[in-house]
């Protein structure tokens, strides 16, 4: 019953409509309970959401803690749950130790909580990032990885020609993630566990050679998020059951190290060797043991965010790796805090290494490229992405990058347009990679 209540959806109506008629009707009855004091419950009430407001304003556009704008939907749920906890405060420290008062401030307190709740999954809702109570706690659920069978990708191995790939019997119906420990043997990058997902027909005791795709979750995040929140392997699942059980190996390392550090997918002393580590450590494991193609044409990037910057970083200054790329809401420049803090602890504060940095930057030095395609994608209504979308689809194009933009209709930068780029935008660089073209989305 407990792992059933873990697995139940947190964002359908049956869940969300009650909590939200519940909370609103206990912070009415704080509000209105008793005709003493209501000027100050009002007071309160609208001073705590504008103080919700001035947090969201101070942390999010200001200091850009979050790296994200704020939609109206997230600002308001925050002001309603800030001002129902500042209520509720005031009802709790009025005078009184009557039996009434005690049930006014159980009401208060039981009113903070389920406003609380309401803004949670309203928030949640908005980002679109946990469909269930067991993704919103669960950080990896994914189990430890044993290939049985390790086939070390072979020097000038191309990919499978699905023409001729049959299907062997007893072939698993989808695809498997697993979670394996990728060592910074190079880079001694500390790294948490990577994600690997494998389709069904490298699940055979004969896998064939399919190519691979290397994917980052955003910041905050860890390698399950592309998963968990993105869907992934329920895209590439639809994918392999169209086309025999083909599809790309993907693997989602850690290039973060902790939810709340960023080390820009950079080597710095202060932040750790994280570009080593993904185009080193993480690179030399998938070629011991996966059996991939190899050259830029068999292999690929992708990210969100965050992670959608280092793809591009990635690709742009590797394109004897990458051959393509999927970059959703991907950034101008590596960037934490500012520009100044980023280029202080990258760069010994050097202005001009930082700007170099820039995927614009490092496309300009390194173009011309051949053969390279790059899908960008972005919410649309996150207007800052699609200005700096814009800039990086120009500068790819200038060097010679086959280009691509999808739109995620009615959201912004959450994982609502993650969602929706994947499922358009992976067909393209599918194909790419070298399988069958899919016709429509995933």
């Amino acid at each position: 019953m407990f792992n059933e209540l873990l697995r139940m959806p947190i964002v359908t109506p049956d869940v969300l409509v009650p909590v939200d008629v519940l909370a609103a009707v206990l912070a009415l009855l704080t509000l209105f309970g008793r005709r003493r004091g209501l000027l100050v419950r009002l007071v309160a009430l609208v001073v705590g959401a504008g103080l919700g407001l001035l947090a969201v304003w101070w942390f999010g556009d200001v200091r850009d803690e979050f790296g994200v704008a704020f939609t109206p939907v997230t600002r308001m749920w925050i002001a309603l749950a800030a001002g129902a906890i500042v209520m509720g405060l005031v009802v709790l420290v009025q005078r009184g130790l009557g039996g009434r008062a005690w049930g006014r401030r159980g009401v208060a307190v039981a009113a903070m909580l389920a406003v609380t709740l309401a803004a949670g999954l309203g928030v949640n809702v908005d980002f679109g990032a946990y469909r269930t109570i067991d993704q919103a706690i669960t950080t990896n659920p994914y189990p430890n990885g044993s290939l049985g069978h390790e086939h070390a990708a072979a020097a000038g191995a191309t990919v499978v020609d699905a023409a001729t790939w049959t299907a062997p019997a007893g072939m698993p119906r989808t695809g498997k993630a697993m979670s394996f420990r990728i060592p910074g043997k190079v880079s001694h990058f500390r790294a948490r566990k990577a994600v690997v997902w494998l389709p069904p027909a490298a699940l055979t005791a004969d896998p064939p050679t399919l190519p691979v795709l290397v994917t980052f979750s955003g910041q905050p995040g860890q390698p399950s998020d592309m998963f968990q929140a993105g869907g992934m392997g329920r895209y590439l699942d639809a994918y392999a059951a169209a086309h025999r059980g083909l599809a790309p190996i993907v693997v989602a390392p850690d290039q973060l190290g902790a939810p709340n550090r960023n080390p820009m997918c950079l080597d710095s002393r202060q932040l750790g060797r994280s570009a080593t580590y993904v185009m080193t450590d993480t690179v030399n494991w998938i070629k011991d043991h996966l059996n991939v193609g190899t050259g830029p044409s068999a292999w690929g990037v992708d990210g969100f965010s965050e992670g959608a910057t280092c793809a591009m970083q990635f690709s742009a200054e590797h394109p004897d790796v990458f051959g393509s790329t999927l970059a959703v809401s991907s950034e101008l420049a590596p960037f934490t805090g500012s520009a100044q803090h980023s280029a202080q602890v990258a760069f010994h504060g050097s202005m001009a290494k930082y700007a170099a940095a820039a995927p614009i930057a490092v496309m300009h030095r390194n173009a011309p490229y051949r053969d390279h395609l790059t899908v960008f994608g972005f919410g649309q209504d996150d207007a800052p992405y699609r200005a700096t979308t814009a800039k990086l689809r120009a500068a790819a194009e200038q060097a010679g990058m086959q280009t691509q933009v999808i739109v995620s209709p009615g959201s912004a930068h959450d994982w609502n347009t993650v969602r929706y780029v994947l499922a358009h935008g992976l067909p393209p660089v599918i194909a790419h990679l070298g399988l069958p073209a899919q016709d429509g989305a995933l």
